[in-house]
C-alpha cells in the first residue's frame, strides 16, 4: 500500500515538474495551496479552502494567478481588417481603451478559443487568451494575417493578475495608499501602479467588481506580496474561480466551447456579429436560423439547471427527458451562494420546456431549467 502511494505521488510530482510554472509558483507553495496541473501549468486549486474563497470573493476581495494566460499583440495598418476576418466580434467599433469579447473560430464555425480583444491605438491591439489553447492561436492567427500586420506573442514576459470582489477597489486604494484609474465596465488604461508600469482592465469571470493587472513579470511576486500583505485581500484559486464563474453561467473553454460545434447554441448569437464576414461565419449563420426556428435539435442550447439536492452532477453526466437523452451536463458543482447544486448543459432546443432530469451514476436527479445568470447578485457592473 506504502508503496503504490508513493507511486502515485512519484507519477504526481513527475507530471507536476513536466508543467510550466508562473513567476508565483514559490509563493503558492509557501502558502501551502493545493496545486495540480491545468492547461499545462502547475496552478493552485485552493489555499484555505474552495468555499472559503467564494465567500471572500462574493463579499470581500481576492486575488487571483492568471499568469498562465496568454497576451498576444496585433499592429499596423491592417491589424483591424485581420482581426475582423478571424474574430466574431466587431472589431472597428471597439473604441481606444475598450475591450470586447467574442470568439475564434475554424472554418467549420468551431471555437478555437474564446478571447478578449483590446484596442491600443488605430493600428496596435492586444488579446487575452486562454493557457491551453495559445499555442493553438497563434499558429492559427499567423496563418491568416496580411504581410503588414505585425504579430507578437508576448505571453512569456509578461504577468497577469487579478482582484475580484466588491471591495476590490477600496482595498486595493487602502494598501498602496494611491487611487486606481476610473474605469468603466469592460474598460482599461496604462498606469504606474506602486511604482510598476502596467495595463489596468476591468472585465472579471467571477461576476463581481474586479481588476486585471498586466505588467513585466519580474515584479509578479512584489506586486502579490504588497496586494496581500494586510490580509484584507486574500489568494484564491481556480477551485473557487470556477464555481464563481458557474453562478454566472460564464463558458470555459473545453466544457461548453470546443473546436467541434459553434458557438451559437452557447451564447445565442451574442458576440457574434453577422453582419460582417468572418471566418467560420456561414455555419453560425445556419445554427442561429436554426435555433431560432425552435423546430430542429441542433444546435443545442445552453441552459442552466438547478438541482433538488446537493448531490452535484458533472461534465458529460446526460441529460433526460421521459427517458430520452436530450442532452449534456458541461459544467457542474454545488453553489456555495444558493447552497444547492447547479449546472450548465447543453439540451435539444426542443426540450428545454419539457420536466428533464440529470442522470447522476445511474440515478435521475430531477432539474429545472433557470435563465442564465444562477446567481444575479454580482457587483460587475454595478
Amino acid at each position: 500500500m506504502l508503496f503504490t502511494l508513493n507511486l502515485r505521488r512519484s507519477c504526481y510530482e513527475k507530471r507536476m515538474t513536466d508543467n510550466q510554472k508562473t513567476p508565483l509558483f514559490d509563493i503558492h507553495t509557501e502558502l501551502g495551496a493545493k496545486l495540480a496541473p491545468f492547461a499545462g501549468w502547475d496552478m493552485p486549486i485552493q489555499y484555505e479552502g474552495i468555499l472559503a474563497e467564494h465567500f471572500w470573493t462574493r463579499n470581500e476581495a481576492s486575488i487571483f494567478d492568471t499568469c498562465h494566460m496568454g497576451e498576444l499583440e496585433l499592429r499596423g495598418p491592417t491589424a483591424e481588417a485581420d482581426l475582423e476576418k478571424l474574430l466574431t466580434l466587431r472589431v472597428k467599433t471597439i473604441k481606444e481603451g475598450q475591450c470586447r469579447y467574442g470568439f475564434l473560430l475554424n472554418e467549420s464555425g468551431g471555437v478555437i478559443d474564446d478571447l478578449t480583444c483590446y484596442r491600443r491605438g488605430p493600428e496596435h491591439f492586444f488579446l487575452v487568451v486562454n493557457a491551453g489553447t495559445r499555442e493553438a492561436d497563434v499558429a492559427w492567427i499567423q496563418s491568416h494575417l496580411s504581410a503588414d500586420t505585425q504579430f507578437t506573442d508576448l505571453s512569456p514576459t509578461r504577468a497577469k493578475l487579478d482582484v475580484q470582489g466588491p471591495k476590490a477597489k477600496a482595498c486595493i486604494e487602502a494598501i498602496l495608499g494611491e487611487p486606481l484609474p476610473e474605469l468603466g465596465y469592460f474598460k482599461f488604461t496604462d498606469h504606474n501602479l506602486a511604482g510598476i508600469p502596467m495595463t489596468i482592465s476591468r472585465t472579471g469571470y467571477t461576476g463581481e467588481w474586479g481588476y486585471e493587472f498586466y505588467f513585466d513579470a519580474n515584479h509578479a511576486a512584489d506586486f502579490w506580496n504588497k496586494l496581500t500583505a494586510s490580509g484584507t485581500i486574500k489568494p484564491a484559486g481556480l477551485g473557487a474561480r470556477d464555481t464563481l464563474r458557474l453562478e454566472m453561467g460564464y463558458a470555459l473553454y473545453g466544457h461548453e466551447l470546443s473546436e467541434q460545434r459553434s458557438p451559437v447554441g452557447v451564447t445565442g448569437g451574442s458576440f457574434i456579429s453577422f453582419r460582417k464576414d468572418f471566418i467560420g461565419h456561414d455555419i453560425c449563420q445556419q445554427d442561429l436560423e436554426a435555433l431560432e426556428g425552435g423546430e430542429s435539435a441542433e444546435p443545442r442550447k445552453l441552459v442552466g439547471l438547478k438541482l433538488e439536492s446537493k448531490r452535484a452532477a458533472r461534465a458529460h453526466d446526460t441529460v433526460v427527458s421521459g427517458g430520452q437523452v436530450v442532452g449534456e451536463v458541461t459544467s457542474g458543482s454545488v453553489s456555495p451562494s444558493l447552497n444547492v447544486a447547479i449546472a450548465m448543459a447543453l439540451v435539444d432546443a426542443t426540450a428545454c420546456n419539457q420536466e428533464l432530469a440529470i442522470s447522476v451514476r445511474g440515478k435521475e436527479l430531477p432539474c429545472q431549467v433557470v435563465e442564465l445568470p444562477l446567481w444575479g447578485e454580482g457587483s460587475a457592473r454595478k
